[in-house]
């Protein structure tokens, strides 16, 4: 199995890198739609076995390790095709793409993600998207280029499309239906207002909150999960970044995602279980069963 350690997350002065303690176990499993074992962060360096034990234990049975250049879909494609519990997501991030293009590789990097999508242990396209926090205008062609041949590759290939969407809702929403999204779209991280939520509704696409949902900023959040269909409605960590109250700031893992699940609960009013389990069902619609028997059936 693969090491962590590929990347280490930097760490900012006066950041407290003790890990949090763990959660109640969920009342049902699901799974961490989104995060990246392969980073290093805090104090205890967590293993991705390890990592996966202690995210069972509290009822997180499984999750999708997401790439974000050609080193990290490669890991992430190895740690699926040792681990039952990890499917695996290939992609250039959209900050790869204008520095890619300026390097004259983004094509021949784009065409090892399509090799590497087609094995039967990567189960989506991501994270792929568009960034322009920070891209400036004359990174957008590149990162628009590589967005729309990555929703190409999901499409080619059956399977989902994770999409990393930061200050661009109006241009990601626009190139998904140019191109033609896919079937199973994924907005990881989902960071939009109610008016894209809306958006998301109307045309089957699938939100992801993280443990920015738990953060006291993030009414407009909470008010997008809340009009969130349902059935549309995945979590994830983002790990290690992003870490659910009451430990914002601090390393996070999958085995965190409790308190984003339990926040989100608490936002809708509804009984943790059945949160649970609608969520869970809701994962293995997009991905498929974490299962290999079944995912072979």
């Amino acid at each position: 199995m693969p090491a962590a350690g590929l990347r280490k997350r930097h760490q900012s002065e006066g950041r407290d890198l003790t890990r949090p303690e763990s959660p109640e176990p969920l009342p049902f499993p699901l799974y961490d739609n989104h995060a990246h074992l392969e980073f290093e962060d805090g104090h205890e360096q967590l293993d991705p076995s390890d990592s996966l034990d202690r995210a069972a234990a509290v009822g997180v049975r499984g999750i999708v390790q997401v790439g974000t250049d050609l080193e990290t879909s490669r890991w992430s494609a190895q740690l699926a095709e040792h681990d039952p519990r990890v499917l695996a997501a290939v992609a250039l991030h959209p900050n790869e793409a204008p520095k890619l293009f300026a390097q004259g590789q983004l094509s021949a990097h784009l065409s090892e993600i399509s090799r590497l999508a087609a094995q039967p242990c990567v189960r989506a396209v991501g994270e792929t998207g568009l960034d322009f926090f920070r891209t400036g205008e004359d990174g957008r062609d590149a990162q628009i280029e590589s967005f729309e041949t990555h929703i190409e590759i999901a499409r080619a290939n059956k399977i989902a499309l994770q999409i990393h969407d930061r200050d661009a809702h109006d241009e990601v929403v626009a190139t998904l239906k140019r191109v033609g999204a896919p079937d199973k779209t994924v907005f990881h991280c989902f960071s939009g207002d109610a008016t894209l939520a809306r958006i998301c509704n109307e045309n089957g696409w699938y939100m992801s909150f993280s443990g920015t949902a738990t953060f006291k900023n993030a009414p407009a959040l909470r008010e997008a999960l809340s009009v969130a269909r349902p059935e549309l409605v995945l979590a994830e960590t983002d790990s290690p970044f992003l870490t659910p109250e009451p430990f914002r700031g601090r390393p996070n893992a999958p085995y965190l995602l409790p308190y984003t699940v339990r926040r989100m609960a608490e936002a809708l009013g509804e009984d943790l279980a059945e949160v649970c389990a609608r969520i869970a069902a809701n994962t293995e619609r997009v991905y498929g069963s974490w299962d290999p028997a079944e995912a072979a059936a």
